[in-house]
């Protein structure tokens, strides 16, 4: 057990590495899909590049964190089966669940975007972008206090934040229809 400290703080790490993909390559989307709109040349040179960046950040950061983090999480697990027996967990497994889906849906999109197929609006994307906010709230206070808590304050709690984060995001809507270079 002198080495678990150790596979806990690399998953910490690949944790942390994993979600800082997961909130920027939504917003590498929302470039792509606006300099989809742009005229010629703008068009083909922004598209070129941020389907190079995309493409790096998904497959030598994201992709790999989420790997590695998972294997790492397996491992902890195998050294504490207890945890299995606790409520806490199971609500956590239930986000980490999600947080997969997240990142397959998000793998969606991006297939899509390098394929120049836009389905959605760069609008839309801003607001996908904060899918992984909420599963990281939840899981950081799962973890962190280590209970399943009384779910009325959890819900209330991450309603709160849903209406802050579209509070702000229409705040920023009204900023750009003003100043498009905000």
């Amino acid at each position: 057990m002198e080495y678990y400290n150790y596979i806990k703080s690399l998953h910490l790490i690949f944790v942390i590495t994993w979600f800082a993909g997961l909130f920027y390559i939504p917003r590498l989307f929302v470039y792509q899909i606006e300099a989809f709109h742009k005229p010629s040349p703008e068009k083909e040179i922004l598209g070129k590049q941020l389907k190079l960046m995309s493409k790096r950040l998904w497959f030598i950061i994201t992709w790999p964190s989420s790997i590695l983090a998972t294997l790492f999480a397996v491992w902890l697990m195998i050294l504490m089966p207890s945890w299995f027996q606790q409520s806490w967990m199971h609500v956590k497994l239930l986000f980490v669940f999600l947080l997969f889906i997240y990142h397959f849906k998000t793998h969606q999109y991006y297939k899509q975007l390098q394929n120049d197929e836009v389905l959605v609006t760069s609008s839309y994307m801003r607001i996908w972008n904060e899918g992984a906010t909420f599963i990281l709230f939840a899981v950081v206070f799962l973890v962190i206090l280590k209970s399943s808590i009384n779910w009325i304050f959890g819900i209330i709690g991450l309603v709160v934040l849903g209406v802050l984060i579209m509070l702000g995001f229409k705040l920023y809507k009204n900023i750009r229809a003003k100043n498009p270079e905000a």
